[in-house]
């Protein structure tokens, strides 16, 4: 029988949802089209930013202290901030906080996203497990510490508060990471 034939017969439950599921299956699997490699790269990011976001936001309303009354997490997730006046000593290392924190929540956000990665949107091999490994986080290390570098200066030099930097940092970071992935780490 064929498949266009079985398509059109489309009679047993079963068989429906084989024909239904198939393109996803493609769509899920490393092989995927370069569309859905960068749409899946895309949600992948998503989601390690969210828990790199959870991870910074925990970090610096808890024990790092490093949002200030101002920022957007305060005012709009109501996150406790640090309650200072600017004359503290301890506000110039607001900005060097802010990074650990970011550096705490990239560990985390990156283990996720070398696996999903690993899993559903780049074929690997191309390198063996630990080296791609080594590789995937000092790709990430390196595009992380010039975001870094980026937010920080936004802080201390022009005053931008915590929450624009980091989405800044965020942005820089995804694009010279997806570059460095697709064309030299994964097979593509």
């Amino acid at each position: 029988m064929t498949a266009s034939f079985r398509t059109a017969r489309c009679e047993a439950v079963a068989e429906c949802e084989f024909q239904v599921n198939l393109p996803l299956k493609r769509i899920l699997s490393t092989e995927a089209g370069p569309f859905w490699q960068f749409v899946k790269y895309g949600l992948v990011g998503v989601m390690s930013t969210a828990i790199q976001a959870l991870v910074f936001y925990v970090l610096a309303s808890t024990c790092l202290k490093c949002l200030s009354p101002d920022d957007w997490a305060v005012k709009y997730l109501s996150l406790p901030s640090a309650a200072f006046t600017g004359e503290e000593s301890w506000y110039a290392s607001r900005g060097t906080l802010a990074s650990a924190a970011t550096a705490i929540g990239f560990t985390a956000a990156n283990v996720f996203c070398w696996l999903m990665n690993r899993l559903f949107v780049f074929k690997p091999g191309r390198y063996r497990r630990h080296v791609e490994f080594a590789m995937f986080f000092g790709t990430a290390a390196t595009a992380t510490l010039l975001a870094l570098a980026v937010m920080k200066i936004l802080i201390d030099s022009f005053g931008v508060m915590t929450s624009l930097a980091v989405a800044v940092e965020i942005a820089v970071s995804f694009m010279v990471n997806f570059l460095m992935r697709k064309f030299f780490i994964f097979k593509g």
